[in-house]
């Protein structure tokens, strides 16, 4: 059924261009002119009920073989006026004898004004609307697109979204291109029917009088209705057609169809209506003006209005009697719904909560501590290649006034405390002179400081202390929990999202290795295992690069960690090299051949078994040289083979988490290595 409806459209294009050269009988005749004036209601009546422009994408197309179709029964109808003594059919009859009314003058005048209106008014509107709609389409098209990028990198939207979505704004921008070249069709109809109407009347009296015989009123009787009801029978649905496209090019900002749209927003305003109720109410004082009809008007508007405002605060009253009826649910009542329940187990991936005299800290409008936030997510995510979660913030009435807690994933991880009114002065190591204030430990490094008053922070400057406001503090300590957890905080959607991101440049690759080789929760762990050890992940097509490389071939998370490290030593040389050479502590031959031999394999993969005096000795010499080796080293850095690296990181994690395990093959050949120290057994 679906092909036949297919083909009869083709059909009927082919016949309407055969309907120029073929003569059509008055009875066919009829028949097509009702086609066309049923075809154009339904264009019309289609425009006014939908929502959206695109809901018609086909009108451009559909305006063209309208406009053919009327100027061909144009062409035959003249043909039949012509050659038919004036007779065209019934419906040509019938059209010209109604509206002339036995007055040729004014049925002539009357056509010419209903062409004019069409021609001046709605055709000439509705082309500079289309013209204007389709330049400002295309202009903001570029806009459009970076915004829907911008949803679909914040995760609010899908690839699938963002595909419809881009598909519907070249959709748009073609339908308005193609309307402003379709209105010209319009434009040009107008104008034709004009000349064709000049054509009948003109060409008819000329062969009336020389053929037909007759007496030239009765020709000009004759062929003036036959000239003005053919004009009309083409021009009504002229009119129809191009008061659709008026109509299709003018919906903007609309979210139901035009009937819905005026109903709603009229009646959204009465006391318009009332107001214009009793501006035309003072027209009856005019002298001589119709005072019947001016009432009537009149009080209905100002009826209309009235009643539109009863209803409006009916609702009104009812919406707060339903909120000052409604009674206090119970906790019992309220989570009988087992939907409420699961409210209480969500977690926030970062939370912080605030004693009572932190508020104003962290409050919206009296600080800028999430300004400060997002700032460090802006630099966190340059740096490091991960977008951190929002922070959820609350005030927690058991914590002490000046004290705060984050969490990770709902538990406590940190806690501080803060005094507002205070600066906290951190002691670097080489003071000149001491100021009184409360001795603290400040809470991100762990430095010995005092929180000091505001009327001492340029004295505490000339002796040598870094002075910090206390919003700094909480913002500093924040920053470091973020940093230290990162790993925890990888999602699996915040994957998703990284590999969406390098899916726009490299879709191959990231097809080829996500879920190709390695799955998603393995290229989550081994993205963890970087960010745990400060690694930065920006570089995403390197790291899925190296795990097709190896990952076919080694399945080992660890194993295949240790190899994107080595990818990554550009990155990692960068990071811990300072001023074109790095600092390390080395192991001995010995203490590697120890590691090496103490390495157990089980089903679940290897794992580092050493004697426990051993590694008493092992941890013990370590820590003694990172305590000689402090003043010229900020942080450790222990340089291993690249077989050692990672389980020595290991173990040296549950005693000095806050080193640095570096293998020699992570390290670029341009930076020179500096030994300062050694451990052996």
């Amino acid at each position: 059924m679906r092909s036949i409806f297919r083909n009869s459209i083709s059909i009927f294009i082919i016949s309407v261009i055969l309907m120029i050269i073929i003569p059509l009988p008055p009875f066919f005749l009829d028949l097509m002119f009702i086609i066309n004036i049923s075809i154009s209601i339904v264009i019309l009546l289609t425009t006014m009920y939908i929502k959206e422009a695109l809901e018609f994408s086909v009108f451009p197309s559909l305006l063209l073989i309208s406009t053919l179709f009327r100027l061909s029964l144009n062409v035959s109808s003249t043909r039949l006026i012509l050659t038919n003594n004036g007779h065209a059919g019934a419906v040509i009859a019938t059209f010209g004898s109604f509206v002339l009314q036995g007055n040729a003058v004014v049925g002539f005048i009357i056509f010419l004004i209903i062409v004019l209106v069409q021609f001046i008014v709605i055709t000439k509107g509705a082309e500079r609307v289309a013209e204007v709609t389709a330049r400002f389409t295309l202009d903001a098209m570029p806009g459009k697109q970076m915004a829907i990028d911008a949803d679909l990198s914040s995760g609010i939207i899908t690839e699938q979204e963002a595909m419809q979505r881009r598909k519907n704004v070249q959709r748009e921008a073609d339908f308005y291109g193609a309307m402003d070249g379709a209105t010209k069709f319009v434009k040009g109809d107008a104008i034709m029917s004009i000349v064709i109407t000049f054509i009948n009347f003109i060409g008819g009296v000329i062969i009336g009088m020389v053929q037909g015989g007759d007496t030239f009123t009765g020709v000009l009787q004759t062929y003036s209705i036959a000239t003005v009801g053919d004009g009309l029978v083409s021009q009504i649905p002229a009119l129809l057609i191009s008061t659709a496209t008026s109509m299709i090019v003018t919906r903007a900002a609309s979210e139901s169809s035009l009937n819905v749209d005026l109903t709603n927003q009229v009646k959204s305003q009465p006391v318009v209506l009332i107001i214009s109720g009793v501006v035309i109410l003072s027209m009856a004082l005019i002298p001589g003006f119709p005072k019947i009809q001016v009432i009537a008007l009149a009080s209905l508007l100002i009826l209309l209005g009235l009643s539109l405002l009863r209803s409006k605060a009916d609702i009104s009253t009812e919406k707060e009697t339903d909120e000052l009826v409604q009674e206090p649910v119970s906790d019992e009542e309220y989570f009988r719904n087992i939907d409420n329940i699961y409210e209480l187990i969500q977690i926030d991936s970062i939370a912080m909560e605030v004693g009572y005299s932190l508020i104003p800290l962290v409050d919206v409008d009296g600080g800028n501590f999430i300004d400060r936030v997002v700032l460090f997510r802006r630099q966190f995510a340059q740096e490091m290649g991960m977008v951190i979660p929002s922070v959820r913030l609350r005030d927690n009435g058991y914590l002490n006034p000046n004290e705060y807690v984050i969490k990770i994933k709902g538990e406590d991880v940190a806690k501080g405390e803060i005094l507002v009114d205070y600066y906290l002065a951190l002691d670097p190591g080489n003071l000149t002179g001491e100021v009184d204030g409360i001795e603290t430990i400040e809470p991100a490094y762990g430095i010995p400081s005092r929180w000091i008053k505001k009327d001492k922070k340029e004295l505490a400057e000339i002796y040598g202390y870094t002075v910090i406001d206390p919003l700094s503090v909480l913002v500093t300590h924040l920053s470091e929990v973020v940093k230290t957890h990162a790993h925890e905080l990888l999602s699996r959607q915040d994957l998703d999202q990284l590999l969406n991101n390098v899916r726009k440049d490299n879709k191959l690759l990231v097809e080829e290795v996500v879920p190709g080789i390695i799955s998603y929760g393995n290229m989550q762990k081994i993205l963890g295992n970087l960010l745990k050890e400060g690694i930065p992940i920006r570089d995403m097509e390197t790291i899925l690069e190296t795990i097709s490389d190896y990952g076919t071939s080694v399945k080992d998370t660890e194993m295949l960690t240790e190899y994107v490290r080595q990818a990554l030593k550009r990155t990692i040389t960068r990071k811990w090299s300072e001023g074109g050479q790095i600092r390390v502590i080395t192991l001995s031959t010995d203490v590697e051949k120890l590691i090496i031999n103490s390495i157990s394999k089980n089903e679940k993969g290897s794992y580092l078994s050493i004697d426990p005096e051993l590694m008493q000795k092992l941890v013990t010499q370590l820590i003694e040289q990172i305590n000689r080796l402090k003043d010229e080293i900020g942080t450790p850095i222990i340089l291993t083979s690249p077989f050692v690296r990672g389980y020595f990181r290991k173990l040296l994690d549950q005693f000095y988490p806050k080193s640095v395990v570096l293998s020699f093959n992570e390290i670029d050949n341009s930076v020179q290595i500096q030994a300062l120290g050694n451990v052996a057994i």
